[in-house]
């Protein structure tokens, strides 16, 4: 699984500190080494090369079998090292889900910070500080932590990523002092809407060979919507790509962990703020040539949550208590396939306010929470009353209609034909309210668009995977699973538009 208590996560990870280094192949002296040493002199800390997407989700590249997105970068990386099948989010929304990242921690225990364009507090430890303060060059371009004010949360003089540099990672590499490893995060605006109308089209694709999701209906206007997405996963990939080519350039690409993944799942109807697969479900791939075996892929769950302590337990770094992820060095130091640690068969996480989005109360979001395991996906819907994508009509939230929903073209089609018989179950399982559970079996829905909650065939799974979430989510401090007062719905909203009243 993808959590850990705290008694399990400080008992374990000198175990698997000992186990990765002799996956390694070092001796007895090394062993003598765990987790929670500062520094080692026998092992060379490494690089870390952190590279995200904004809205970039699964399956879309080309060693998950796309056939028309092309991502050369990240399928190298994938080829070197090891690519991941079962990676999702904390929440599938950029604030909560960078805050997941940063602190390794689940965004409900991270009270404001859950929210999307709220802030994150100093108080909550980030990696790249942690490894700052342990000598590592950290710094940051373009998009790492938000949307928010950080300022709120108390980094008045520092930032959560470290320095930002506007030109990029030479001009990063340009200042690192000699000698010295470095965490970089390579950020990206990219394939965040809007998108410029048949993009995609135009450099070439083939729109009739993309793979149209179940929920959606087969129509042109919404392959090309989709190839214009894909068109921007492709710029991305080019930036990652130009980044490798600086580590070559400079002789640092073998001992450099690079991570490749995006936040969250597409900006499209049922995807992105949503925790069916299409939200919450990311690519990763991670490649570190000096110290793991390549050409493997994994189906072991991985949390968004994980990223964090496996940052810190390869730098020889203690791990904060606070810290719900587990290191993924046990993963990148066995020469397995498939299923690596037995105990990842699941994996939690949720959403709580993405964007104002509800009529009442005015600053109300959609909390659920879901359980996801290699057969089922459960979900708990906290307020069913509510709309999933925001209401009809009168968000105080700019987009207005279906607020949680970015404006785009697929979109716009769902809502232009919600009275078309044709196309009327694609708009409610966009659009529609949702009941309390939802339960769907992947073996026969892998869309997820059948809801088998209430068939009596199930009852015993949906009992179990209720009853495993509220658990977890209970041992993790969720504040749904408690009896304390619960303050998402409170939090101020900090965009820089004025919403409306």
């Amino acid at each position: 699984m993808a959590f850990n208590t705290k008694a399990a996560a400080s008992g374990n990870r000198v175990c698997d500190r000992r186990e990765f280094i002799k996956a390694l192949g070092f001796g007895s002296i090394a062993l003598g080494l765990s987790c929670r040493s500062r520094t080692s002199t026998l092992v060379k800390q490494p690089n870390i090369l952190f590279c995200i997407a904004d809205d970039w989700g699964w399956p879309h590249a080309g060693v998950y079998a796309d056939p028309v997105v092309r991502t050369p970068a990240f399928d190298r990386i994938a080829r070197e090292g090891v690519l991941f099948d079962h990676t999702f989010v904390s929440s599938p929304s950029c604030t909560p889900s960078r805050n997941s990242i940063l602190t390794g921690q689940y965004h409900w225990r991270l009270e404001e910070g859950a929210n999307l364009w709220s802030t994150l507090d100093i108080k909550f430890p980030v990696f790249p500080l942690l490894l700052a303060e342990a000598g590592y060059h950290v710094g940051n371009w373009r998009k790492c932590w938000g949307p928010g004010d950080i300022k709120a949360g108390g980094y008045t003089d520092t930032y959560p990523g470290g320095k930002r540099y506007p030109k990029g990672f030479a001009q990063f590499l340009d200042a690192r002092p000699l000698g010295k490893p470095f965490c970089f995060w390579l950020g990206s605006s990219d394939p965040h809407r809007p998108y410029d109308k048949g993009s995609g089209k135009a450099s070439g694709m083939d729109l009739s060979k993309i793979r149209v999701p179940g929920f959606y209906p087969d129509v042109p206007e919404i392959r090309s919507d989709i190839a214009d997405y894909y068109y921007e996963v492709q710029r991305f990939d080019s930036d990652c790509a130009a980044a490798m080519a600086l580590l070559e350039e400079v002789g640092e690409l073998e001992n450099t962990i690079i991570v490749m993944t995006g936040d969250h799942g597409m900006p499209f109807p049922r995807c992105k703020s949503n925790i069916y697969d299409w939200g919450a479900r990311v690519p990763l791939a991670i490649r570190w040539r000096d110290r793991i075996k390549p050409g493997r892929r994994v189906t072991d769950f991985v949390s968004f949550v994980d990223f964090a302590p496996t940052f810190l337990d390869a730098a020889g770094l203690k791990i904060p208590d606070q810290m719900c992820g587990r290191s993924l060095l046990t993963i990148l130091g066995s020469e397995q396939s498939g299923r690596v640690d037995k105990s990842r068969e699941h994996v939690i996480f949720g959403k709580e306010r993405h964007v104002p989005a509800q009529e009442s109360p005015e600053m109300g979001g959609y909390p659920c929470r879901g359980l996801r395991t290699d057969r089922f996906l459960y979900i708990r819907n906290f307020v069913p009353e509510r709309w999933p994508a925001g209401v009809p009509e009168g968000a105080t939230h700019p987009i207005g209609r279906f607020a949680d929903c970015d404006d785009g073209p697929t979109k716009s089609f769902l809502m232009d034909h919600r009275e078309n018989p044709e196309y009327k179950r694609f708009f409610e399982l966009a659009f529609a309210k949702r009941p309390a559970e939802e339960l769907y079996d992947m073996e026969k829905d892998p869309d997820q668009l059948n809801n088998v909650a209430d068939d009596l065939r199930y009852s015993q799974t949906r009992s179990e995977l209720s009853s495993r979430l509220m658990a977890e989510l209970k041992t993790t401090s969720d504040p749904r699973a408690s009896d304390e007062r619960v303050l998402f719905d409170e939090y101020p909203y900090r965009a820089k538009y004025k919403l409306k009243r």
